[in-house]
């Protein structure tokens, strides 16, 4: 058990390592098919501990592990019922460590200290004044969006947000998240080729990125907004 223990924490540290690298093609080949083993290695230990990390603003892609879950439930490794939930219990867990950093640091700690997080203080501090002006619909639907759903419970712990809302509204949003990525790599992936899968992965990432440019914008359009109407 301790060697199993010890293994699997070795190869989360070479797995982070592969993630620091340009966003070539290569690096998300590469980092497609360390995932990939990893998954098929340790299954759902593998998949709730990686979902964990994302949901902590750790750099783990959640855009290319549950698409590989849905793979692997397509050729009958997985049960996808189980993969499904192992991801989302991961992801919960995070979400509630990330909102307990911050409801204990408070926000100066927290900003002294986001190059932990790979988080950058201009876009925490934007997501934050965005955050308290919605709150609960902000928690929901941040956790559909990328780059920033890595981060969106910082700002629940600031404002010391009811910590039931705050798990209602996280776990409608990870589920829907996870669910989504699932059925992407279960119906639209699973090709027997790795090059196919990456192709489609790669394609669904831009898409994503696109997202969450027109949203960061979206945003910074509102803080515009609202400081004229405060003059």
């Amino acid at each position: 058990m301790e060697i199993s223990i010890l293994y699997l924490s070795l190869h989360m540290i070479y797995l982070l390592g592969s993630l620091n690298l340009t966003n070539s093609t290569s690096a998300y080949i590469g980092a497609y098919s360390n995932f990939y083993n990893f998954i098929l290695g340790y299954k759902y230990i593998a998949l709730f501990v990686l979902m964990l990390l994302e949901s902590t603003s750790l750099p783990v892609p959640s855009e290319i592990v549950m698409p590989i879950a849905g793979i692997l439930s397509r050729t009958g490794l997985f049960s996808f019922p189980i993969a499904f939930l192992a991801a989302t219990f991961g992801s919960l867990i995070g979400v509630l460590i990330d909102y307990y950093i911050g409801y204990i640091l408070g926000k100066d700690i927290i900003y002294k200290h986001l190059h932990f997080f790979h988080l950058n203080q201009e876009e925490v501090e934007k997501f934050d004044r965005w955050f308290n002006s919605n709150m609960a619909l902000t928690v929901f639907i941040s956790r559909l969006i990328p780059v920033i759903r890595t981060f969106m419970s910082f700002p629940a712990g600031f404002a010391k947000m009811d910590i039931k809302d705050f798990v209602f509204y996280s776990s409608l949003g990870i589920i829907l998240w996870d669910f989504i990525l699932m059925l992407f790599g279960y119906y639209l992936v699973s090709s027997s080729n790795i090059n196919i899968d990456i192709i489609y992965i790669l394609l669904f990432l831009i898409l994503l990125y696109i997202i969450y440019k027109i949203v960061k914008k979206q945003i910074t359009k509102d803080k515009q907004q609202n400081k004229l109407k405060m003059k």
